[in-house]
């Protein structure tokens, strides 16, 4: 890619129970990365070890800034069955954003066209700016319906570096993201590239999705966090955002 990605807004910490970094330490890790915004989002209600939805409700004494790199805080929420999502309103609406994610420990596939309505149901809710690596066919969805839902509900489906990497344990995950992406182009659908680091070195390393974006020749115009501004007016924009 020409263009640097300056902004990781999928990662996790100790918090979420499988992870192995304090915010710290993982804005510590995006300050050598030299990136410019750092999202810190646990995950929801639902995946067993992570935090009490309480945590949530006090992210007002959360760091905003650590080691010249600014902090958000959202959260990956798992969506359910019926297209619900797993993190209360009154939770939802101390974030500064929301990220939907579908994770086998919380949703059982029920055929690609009803977890394509239940994701695109969750893309509607006022919070959700972005969609969580949803590259493996073991949950399929139909990716034309779902780049189209996007743009229309101004949300951002992710590119996911971590997803590349376990690339032989998630069904079809090369074949679907080159689908995605491509009717992404078509669309004129932005992106967001995330690392979902669980601990500090993975933070800010997206050495295998630049190298998918340049081998599929994907516009970078369409990826959102080549700026750290336009994320944040991303959200902003489109949603109920907590921090402008």
């Amino acid at each position: 890619m020409k263009n640097r990605i300056v902004a990781d807004i999928h990662t996790h910490t100790l918090a979420s129970g499988h992870a192995y970094g304090t915010i710290r330490e993982m804005a510590q890790a995006a300050s050598e990365r030299k990136l410019a915004l750092l999202g810190i989002s646990e995950h929801g209600p639902g995946i067993p070890g992570t935090v009490h939805p309480i945590y949530f409700h006090n992210l007002s004494v959360a760091p905003k800034e650590l080691y010249g790199v600014q902090i958000i805080h959202g959260c990956e929420i798992n969506m359910l069955k019926d297209g619900e999502l797993s993190l209360g309103e009154r939770y939802m609406e101390r974030l500064d954003y929301a990220i939907v994610g579908v994770h086998q420990l919380c949703y059982q596939n029920q055929g690609i066209k009803i977890n394509t309505d239940n994701l695109i149901k969750c893309m509607q809710h006022s919070k959700i700016s972005f969609v969580s690596h949803p590259d493996d066919g073991e949950i399929p969805f139909d990716y034309e319906r779902l780049v189209a839902a996007a743009k229309e509900y101004h949300v951002a489906l992710e590119l996911n570096n971590s997803s590349l990497r376990k690339k032989d344990h998630r069904l079809n995950c090369v074949e679907n993201l080159k689908t995605m992406l491509g009717l992404c182009m078509e669309m004129r659908a932005p992106i967001i590239v995330n690392t979902d680091a669980h601990d500090p070195l993975a933070v800010g390393d997206f050495t295998l999705a630049e190298a998918f974006l340049d081998e599929i020749g994907f516009d970078e115009s369409l990826v959102l966090n080549t700026s750290a501004e336009a994320v944040k007016q991303f959200i902003s924009e489109g949603k109920a955002s907590g921090f402008i």
